[in-house]
């Protein structure tokens, strides 16, 4: 049916959602009825999202400052937004990229990406996952990326691909260990899309025309694309899916 579509009334937590796709998502999910509570590190940046979401959908949304490697900051955030109301929906988005030669990558390089994309990820969905497997409820959607089932090139990004690799098999443990809980996990993995992230790579011709040449639809995703990949498999229309890690990807991992 297709009111099973409809997230009208739920409440979406979105890490990493001052920009990019995070901020897509969060606007996807209020342009679905939604209400958002936007998680980012940036706190100047998530106050000026947060302006525009609130000039677009006033009343649904709030933004609170955290870095999602910080345990203590997590747990305290999750504490305090499920003693109000346990979410219906967690996104786990934030994410950071280290273009570097595996051999000149240094330790610090290594752990800062595998710390927020891998790290991120985990105290996030144990810390609000917690209060979801206790009311029984909730859908978590992680953002991996094609790179955690292919390696990237021409570019080199070692870490960036064990650390989505890492994302890809949370979610599918993670879905098997709580789907008798009522809480389901899934993953959204894009291929290129037209970010800031993306686009340093857009600009050099060598990447560029490769990840065009790779891509079967010759094209960059748009954010607002990944988004609606994200708000099916929180709703209800996504509720016998568990475990998935759902490509997003113009066909870049079809060939």
């Amino acid at each position: 049916m297709l009111n099973a579509f409809e997230i009208a009334g739920r409440t979406a937590v979105i890490t990493g959602g001052a920009r990019g796709i995070g901020r897509s998502i969060g606007e996807a999910f209020l342009k679905a009825g939604a209400s958002i509570i936007l998680l980012d590190r940036d706190h100047r940046q998530g106050e000026e999202t947060l302006r525009a979401m609130e000039e677009m959908h006033p009343g649904r949304s709030r933004f609170i400052a955290l870095d999602v490697t910080d345990e203590a900051d997590v747990r305290r955030v999750a504490d305090d937004i499920c003693r109000e109301n346990v979410p219906d929906i967690l996104v786990n988005n934030a994410g950071i990229v280290s273009n570097t030669p595996f051999a000149d990558l240094t330790h610090a390089q290594w752990q800062d990406v595998v710390n927020v994309n891998l790290g991120g990820t985990f105290l996030c969905m144990q810390a609000f996952g917690g209060h979801m497997v206790k009311a029984r409820k909730g859908s978590i959607v992680n953002i991996s990326s094609i790179c955690g089932d292919v390696a990237a090139v021409p570019q080199s990004q070692t870490a960036y691909d064990a650390s989505k690799a890492g994302v890809n098999q949370l979610t599918r443990s993670l879905a098997a260990e709580w789907a008798r809980h009522g809480v389901r996990v899934n993953a959204v993995a894009p291929g290129y899309v037209a970010t800031d992230m993306t686009l340093a790579g857009r600009k050099n011709q060598m990447c560029y025309k490769t990840w065009i040449r790779m891509t079967p639809m010759a094209r960059f995703a748009e954010p607002e694309e990944i988004a609606n990949a994200v708000v099916f498999l929180a709703s209800d229309a996504a509720s016998f899916i568990t475990g998935t890690i759902l490509m997003a990807d113009g066909g870049y991992t079809a060939i």
